[in-house]
């Protein structure tokens, strides 16, 4: 999978917003709204050749923590990743 090139996290009104940027990518049908976590995964793949799903959930294990500050769980963190890549794929900004 790889972040199609064009599209980038910028903050607006206090909001992570995926913002099509160049002719190619113009269509005003679908804003993409991120919450931090979701931000801080695009950050961190956008510029990457390829990731995964396995990933993804590597990079919320290593920089996220429970409400009660347990390591997250690895199994939950790959679903998670799963689900955002799915609604990533549906958005049309990543590449399969």
């Amino acid at each position: 999978m790889k972040a199609k090139k064009g599209f980038n996290l910028r903050e607006i009104c206090g909001e992570q917003i995926i913002v099509a940027e160049g002719k190619e990518n113009i269509d005003f049908t679908n804003i993409i709204s991120m919450n931090e976590s979701s931000a801080f995964l695009w950050n961190s793949v956008q510029d990457k050749e390829s990731f995964t799903a396995d990933d993804l959930a590597d990079l919320l294990v290593e920089n996220y923590e429970m409400e009660d500050h347990t390591p997250l769980d690895r199994n939950r963190a790959l679903e998670d990743a799963r689900a955002m890549l799915e609604k990533w794929i549906e958005a049309g900004i990543v590449e399969l």
